[in-house]
């Protein structure tokens, strides 16, 4: 199976690691993966500030740029949430793009990596990712809890996974959310750090790279001793 490969303009910005990881990974599953050079931004960040009308040329151009692939895979659920809405609503068109953990759980073999990580690990449940993309379950469904993560970093050898107080609460990002109302944006993400924290996490790890950057600065600026990783970084270390 060939695989078309969407790395987001802020993973290939500021976190070129989690692309190379995500690419990493599939091609030790042993599929066949294919990066377009001719990518460009989704246009999400354009709708997220109010111009949706904007981004019909960018998704007009998502789709020409990976037409020829049966499946697209992305290590980012709001970037996929995007897509798979604004396909439909510009060019009423449905393509299978996943997200990368939704492609893992349905195509993916993972017992055969074999890759340890001995580390206390804490899950953030991405907004998008487990309310739109329901990669999960979240908590005011009062069902058996379900996730993408728990079900992946259980194959880790030496992983343990620890347990938050209030498992799915957003970190606060929200793209533009996070600049129009910078104040409370960072006061969630500071609760959200202060769960992981008493929860004895080591590392933080999410579907959206995005999420773990805001955390990642106010870790910064606490100068706490708490590491942020994308999935694919735990599954396909360096």
């Amino acid at each position: 199976m060939k695989l078309g490969l969407f790395i987001p303009c802020y993973v290939n910005q500021y976190y070129p690691r989690v692309g190379i990881a995500t690419y990493k990974l599939l091609k030790k599953l042993g599929y066949e993966v294919e990066y377009p050079h001719e990518q460009t931004c989704c246009g999400q960040p354009l709708a997220n500030a109010g111009y949706e009308r904007y981004t019909k040329d960018a998704v007009e151009h998502f789709n020409h740029i990976f037409d020829n692939y049966e499946i697209v895979v992305a290590p980012s659920a709001s970037c996929v949430l995007f897509i798979k809405e604004q396909l439909e609503h510009f060019i009423n068109k449905k393509r299978k793009i996943l997200e990368l953990s939704e492609f893992l759980i349905s195509h993916g073999e993972l017992k055969q990596l074999n890759n340890p990580f001995p580390k206390k690990v804490g899950i953030l449940q991405s907004c998008h990712g487990l309310r739109g993309l329901n990669l999960g379950n979240p908590s005011e469904l009062m069902e058996n809890r379900r996730s993408n993560l728990i079900e992946l970093l259980q194959h880790v050898e030496d992983l343990e996974l620890v347990e938050l107080n209030r498992p799915d609460d957003c970190c606060g990002f929200g793209g533009t959310f996070s600049i129009k109302e910078a104040d409370l944006s960072v006061k969630m993400g500071q609760d959200r750090i202060d769960d992981f924290i008493k929860s004895g996490a080591e590392v933080v790890t999410s579907t959206d790279i995005s999420c773990l950057m805001h955390l990642e600065g106010i870790i910064m600026k606490r100068k706490l001793q708490l590491e942020v990783k994308h999935f694919a970084e735990i599954l396909m270390p360096s």
